[in-house]
């Protein structure tokens, strides 16, 4: 057993990342940080958690856990580590954006490894540091790194992804209020958006030149899950993308290529991610699907952490989804 600590758990993300954890069987949640819950149980912020852990919020840190979660907001996390001295034996998994990019991975005496399993698992599983992906970037970048990995792609890609309003996070806004959400569409952060940094960091370095990502990212009505759509062009046959794709991801218990198309349904509430492919004359349409909370974020928390421990990568991952 390894005993965790969350920080920032009265969050979307946090409360998942505490719903698996204490249905982990190799896990033992030990604190939950939370600077406006403290004192209050933790059942008190996470509804369905009734019955489930007797833990408080609390505001102190505790270091002697062996794994510690940092659901903070972006720029929090350096924040945190600033303030805050570590056990040096305690490994840390980031889920902000803080340390994703290269440039940004070193931080005092810690060394973040960028936390996509499908790109570098035997790096992660020899890290003491993970900086876990952006939710839009997990599920642009399944879709595109087999085409990146074999050094096919000679075009730009167009890629439009809608996202549930969980991953705007629990705080309200003038674009997460239900009257705004519900019944509605709209993009923002066209071609900018933060997650394009990350995504462009791995995709180059597997293609070996840089990749054109043009990217529309989309406020969608619903709560949670993301329906990524990339298209480039392709001189091969629809037989040999599937046969490209089923190879790269013939390892990762979590990618699951479908000749069927695809629908959202079938990976919310799970780590996995559902990806089809699509030929129209030279162009191929990639259609990747994730559930933003959970292979978007804490789900693939947890799968860093198994490599990390060198435990199964599913141990505490075989969810059951629910498509009606």
């Amino acid at each position: 057993m390894k005993s965790v600590g969350v920080i920032g758990g009265s969050g979307y993300t946090g409360g998942e990342l505490i719903r698996i954890i204490l249905r982990h069987p190799n896990l033992r949640l030990k604190y939950v940080y939370s600077s406006t819950k403290s004192g209050k149980k933790i059942e008190d912020a996470h509804y369905d958690l009734i019955g489930e852990s007797n833990l408080k919020f609390t505001d102190s840190i505790n270091d002697d856990v062996d794994l510690l979660f940092l659901c903070l907001g972006h720029g929090n996390s350096k924040k945190f580590l600033e303030k805050n001295v570590l056990n040096p034996k305690t490994k840390v998994i980031d889920l902000s954006h803080d340390f994703r990019l290269n440039e940004f991975s070193k931080f005092k005496d810690r060394i973040f490894t960028y936390g996509l399993p499908e790109f570098q698992k035997s790096k992660l599983k020899n890290s003491n540091n993970i900086a876990n992906p952006g939710c839009f970037a997990t599920s642009i970048q399944l879709a595109i790194l087999p085409l990146a990995y074999s050094k096919l792609i000679c075009d730009e890609i167009h890629v439009n992804s809608i996202t549930g309003s969980t991953g705007a996070g629990v705080g309200l806004s003038s674009t997460s209020h239900f009257s705004q959400r519900n019944n509605n569409l709209s993009w923002y952060k066209v071609f900018t958006h933060q997650h394009l940094s990350e995504i462009n960091q791995t995709l180059n370095f597997l293609n070996g030149n840089e990749v054109k990502i043009n990217f529309i990212p989309i406020r969608g009505n619903f709560t949670r899950g993301i329906f990524s759509t990339a298209y480039t062009n392709f001189n091969d046959s629809i037989d040999k993308a599937f046969d490209l794709y089923s190879d790269y991801y013939k390892g990762d218990p979590f990618v699951k290529i479908s000749k069927n198309e695809i629908f959202l349904k079938q990976v919310v509430n799970t780590n996995n991610c559902h990806i089809h492919l699509h030929k129209h004359e030279d162009k191929l349409l990639i259609t990747s699907i994730i559930d933003n909370l959970i292979k978007g974020a804490s789900g693939q928390a947890i799968q860093n952490t198994n490599l990390l421990m060198n435990w199964d990568e599913s141990l505490g991952l075989k969810f059951k989804g629910s498509i009606f």
